[in-house]
């Protein structure tokens, strides 16, 4: 075996044959800047991390289940001059999870909820953090399934391990008595403890009739609204802006 060779496997043996895939190009870089022996281990050194870092990036992006790849970078907050841009550039931070408050989101349809929360989702991924995205209907129907096969408790703590829980499009009809209990609960348990993100076509206030319960309504609301973000959004279809200018009478299902 060749010294090629036998250092190939020595560092996947170690776990980093990530340095193959920059060791090369180090090398010429060390010998056309003579650089020294520590700055070249440094060098290759960095790459693993910056390569380490990436892959936990993707893992994080991958569990949290995004629709699509939202980022507030891609987000055009010229398009609406109503658009309270220093608050979701402020959320973008990310330090409203540290101090573990909520961010709700509410308009009208089509005007960008759906994309901002995902941004913000991003975001926290970068930073590091948890996140889990879902639809509020596929959420409930999920738990309804678990108090069928008697893994209701298995399911839930789904929703409340990420350090971010992003609920899309709550409050599109009324909450069966079961339902109510499940977001209650999921509410209940996150309080003060982790974030939660919701987009709605309703504002908070409305969500009171949509529970056959109005003491728990209340509570639930009680628990987010005093100690959430408000994000209201007005103002043109967002969807509408990214929609290809064709014939097709269907806009785009890419932003909510």
């Amino acid at each position: 075996m060749n010294l090629q060779h036998q250092l190939q496997s020595q560092l996947k043996t170690l776990h980093l044959g990530g340095f193959l895939q920059t060791l090369d190009l180090r090398l010429q870089q060390a010998q056309s800047a003579s650089l020294g022996y520590v700055e070249f281990l440094q060098l290759l050194v960095q790459d693993e991390l910056e390569r380490r870092e990436a892959k936990k990036l993707n893992l994080r992006l991958t569990r949290a289940s995004f629709e699509e790849e939202k980022t507030l970078e891609g987000f055009d907050f010229s398009f609406n001059p109503k658009l309270n841009a220093k608050l979701i550039r402020d959320l973008g931070n990310c330090t409203f999870i540290e101090r573990k408050e909520h961010v709700l989101l509410y308009g009208s349809a089509g005007v960008g909820k759906s994309h901002i929360a995902q941004a913000l989702g991003h975001q926290a991924c970068r930073s590091g953090y948890e996140v889990l995205f879902t639809k509020a209907v596929k959420l409930l129907r999920f738990l309804l399934a678990g108090r069928a096969d008697h893994s209701w408790e298995k399911r839930i703590k789904r929703y409340l391990t990420p350090d971010i829980l992003i609920i899309d499009d709550f409050g599109l009809s009324s909450l069966s008595p079961t339902q109510a209990e499940d977001f209650y609960e999921i509410i209940a348990e996150r309080h003060l403890k982790s974030s939660i993100i919701i987009t709605s076509n309703r504002p908070p206030q409305d969500w009171v009739p949509l529970f056959p319960d109005p003491v728990m309504a209340n509570s639930a609301l009680d628990r987010l609204a005093h100690h959430a973000h408000h994000l209201i959004i007005e103002g043109e279809s967002y969807r509408k802006k990214l929609s290809p200018k064709s014939s097709n009478p269907y806009p785009s299902k890419g932003v909510k």
